[in-house]
């Protein structure tokens, strides 16, 4: 199993703010579904919800609490517990893509080897959810590409854990 995480952060690690993205960066989505597309992607409840609809060809996998029983569609798998998901994919040969939110970053940082960051030149002081701080040190960073939308510079950067 090949665990990824996604994620656009501020300089600050920002993610968001109220269940929603704090900039916007229509080439920065273009990126995500360029990367993602095809692949497996697991989210938190919350992130579920804030997104238009399912996101199309991929795996639409939503992590939740065990007392929640709310049917989500016939297109998302649903898991209660991090230990059952990882229990069903152990064999699994492709990459996953974690996607947010905070939490769910949170819980899966020490078992992913890959992260494809958005590092926005930007930050939000009002931002309530933060990406988890990492060591740097612990990975090798690759520059990708440097990007702008509405008047945001940002660079796409992956880290790969040494």
């Amino acid at each position: 199993m090949k665990i990824s995480i996604i994620a656009a952060v501020g300089k600050n690690l920002e993610l968001g703010k109220n269940n929603t993205l704090i900039w916007s960066l229509p080439n920065d989505l273009k990126y995500f579904k360029k990367v993602t597309s095809g692949k497996m992607v697991v989210m938190g409840k919350n992130t579920f919800k804030s997104l238009p609809k399912v996101l199309p060809n991929r795996k639409n996998v939503v992590l939740t609490f065990p007392d929640d029983t709310e049917d989500l569609g016939e297109e998302v798998e649903i898991y209660h517990s991090i230990p059952e998901f990882l229990e069903k994919y152990k064999d699994y040969k492709d990459e996953i893509f974690i996607i947010g939110g905070a939490s769910i970053y949170k819980q899966f940082l020490d078992l992913a080897s890959t992260l494809y960051l958005t590092e926005v030149k930007d930050t939000c002081k009002d931002a309530s959810v933060y990406f988890p701080k990492f060591d740097k040190s612990l990975y090798t960073k690759e520059f990708v590409l440097a990007n702008s939308d509405n008047g945001i510079n940002y660079e796409h950067v992956i880290y790969r854990r040494k």
